[in-house]
């Protein structure tokens, strides 16, 4: 049964692809029809927005599960344990700083965790690595500073932000689960087992690589789907009211952040559209908490992570991020 629910559900999700290009590719001529006629221009505009979230996050999907594939072929358990160092606490700071040898995307990250994890690394390092790295490296740090060219303080501010919550959520995933696994079961997550070859290590790369981008493509399809949803609906100038409070705004632009799942390559130009509406602080915190949660990577959370531990996770992030941008605002001022 657990095979046919996976096949229906599978076989669902290329459905509405193909749908999706349909209309991408023929949504003109289909609005002429006299009997489209009556459907508002909003229905049409999701098919839009989720084939750009999903060209541009597929990618970095397949570089993320390459880079997994790669770590499940080539590397050990003990060369994990070898890199790292025994400290609980200290081996949190190098995986904070792992993005600028190893830059990420968050549409990829979370495969690469989940196999770093399953050779040896502690969880909350995994999750240090996960939170910082789709922020902390060469790429965002150039598309932010040149994104906010009339304030290039905000590239440091936000690699600052990044850095202190990535790693004060790493203590308390440790102090929470640090006898715990984190990951689901093979039970849990109802995946039959390939056989791959053994011995030759290209192709056993390249078979990891195919079940992990099948596997983590739906979830990112379902995501992009809800994310194409929201900024279909969702009225935008009902933000602005409130942009300008340095209380409330952080946290609505965390959730803009959320909604509109916008890659962290290129979120800071999204964010600096809204410089002349919202505070620098609502703006670091849109730019911080956009790659470390979002709709597309919250159900690829929830597929590969118990679910204790993502809802934890996604309790803590926004309380984390709301009060280190905070601090640094009041700080600065």
């Amino acid at each position: 049964m657990t095979y046919i629910n996976k096949f229906l559900k599978d076989s669902l999700i290329l459905i509405l692809f193909c749908l999706f290009m349909f209309l991408f590719l023929f949504a003109e001529a289909i609005k002429n029809l006299p009997i489209f006629t009556r459907i508002p221009s909003s229905f049409f505009n999701i098919n839009t927005i989720f084939l750009s979230i999903i060209l541009e996050a597929i990618p970095f999907i397949l570089l993320g599960v390459f880079v997994s594939a790669i770590i499940q072929a080539f590397v050990s358990e003990n060369a994990i344990r070898k890199l790292l160092p025994r400290n609980a606490y200290l081996a949190m700071i190098p995986a904070a700083l792992l993005g600028i040898i190893f830059p990420i995307c968050e549409c990829a990250i979370i495969p690469v965790v989940r196999r770093l994890i399953k050779k040896g690394m502690p969880s909350h390092v995994g999750v240090v690595f996960m939170l910082s790295a789709p922020i902390i490296n060469p790429v965002v740090y150039a598309s932010t500073y040149f994104a906010f060219k009339s304030t290039p303080y905000m590239a440091n501010a936000r690699m600052l932000v990044a850095l202190i919550s990535s790693v004060v959520i790493g203590l308390m995933i440790y102090r929470q689960f640090r006898s715990e696994n984190i990951l689901k079961t093979k039970e849990d997550v109802h995946h039959h087992e390939h056989h791959h070859p053994k011995g030759n290590k290209f192709l056993e790369t390249l078979y990891h690589a195919s079940d992990e981008l099948f596997d983590t493509g739906k979830y990112l399809f379902i995501g992009a789907f809800l994310a194409s949803l929201f900024q279909a609906f969702f009225d935008r100038n009902a933000l602005l009211s409130i942009g300008t409070s340095t209380t409330f705004a952080p946290g609505v632009m965390m959730g803009f952040a959320y909604v509109l799942s916008v890659c962290s390559s290129a979120d800071a130009f999204v964010a600096s559209s809204f410089g002349s509406t919202f505070t620098e602080g609502a703006l670091l915190a849109f730019l911080v908490f956009g790659p470390m949660i979002d709709i597309k990577n919250t159900l690829m959370l929830f597929a590969y992570f118990k679910k204790r531990f993502v809802i934890f996770l996604l309790v803590v992030t926004p309380i984390v991020v709301y009060l280190s941008v905070y601090v640094l605002e009041k700080f600065i001022s």
